[in-house]
């Protein structure tokens, strides 16, 4: 494997996994390096892995080239385990991010703190033609703050305080994020795949 398309227009992500495979003279690219723009694909799936599968199969077996997709979410044990798969659009097909935190706010406002566990989850799908399709998976446990607390992030950031931290990831910079984020735990997973591969 050469070259991977990543399947993704997130340019932060992008760039993220352009170093990532730089290490193993792996070249990626975006949806929008490519001549042919693509429709975002249905995520139909009721897990992770399905809606990761989803994406990297399709563009897979259409490019015939090795494509990897990622779906990532938040899951609140006193919810259970929603909003998941629906995290982008939990308040509603418009995907805003304060909407969700606002409806998860208000679903979790009797909870007390110590049943407020949740976790970041996220899997990496690797589809190549003809092969089977590999995944990674990560999560970092925390719990859902009674507040939102920083700049930093996207999504739930601001109200997910990971373990052993006294700040949210909001709160967080950037890089301290990024060590302990659900994607970085899912890369050390896809990283010693791509170590047994290239035996």
């Amino acid at each position: 494997m050469d070259k991977i398309i990543i399947a993704t227009k997130n340019a932060g992500k992008l760039k993220e996994f352009k170093a990532f495979f730089a290490d193993y003279d792996i070249t990626a690219y975006g949806l929008d390096d490519l001549a042919e723009q693509f429709d975002d694909i249905e995520e139909t799936g009721t897990t992770f892995e399905e809606n990761a599968a989803l994406k990297a199969e399709t563009m897979a077996g259409h490019l015939q080239v090795p494509v990897l997709a990622d779906d990532s979410g938040l899951e609140i044990d006193a919810l259970e385990g929603r909003p998941g798969v629906y995290s982008a659009r939990y308040a509603g097909e418009a995907k805003s991010d304060q909407a969700n935190m606002d409806k998860v706010l208000e679903e979790l406002q009797d909870v007390p703190e110590e049943e407020r566990t949740a976790r970041f989850v996220c899997v990496l799908a690797v589809s190549q033609p003809n092969k089977e399709t590999f995944y990674a998976r990560g999560h970092v446990e925390g719990t859902i703050t009674e507040a939102p607390r920083g700049e930093h992030g996207f999504g739930y950031d601001p109200v997910f305080q990971a373990d052993g931290y006294e700040k949210t990831m909001a709160e967080l910079k950037p890089e301290e994020k990024n060590q302990i984020s659900h994607r970085k735990q899912a890369m050390v997973h896809l990283e010693k795949w791509l170590n047994v591969q290239a035996k």
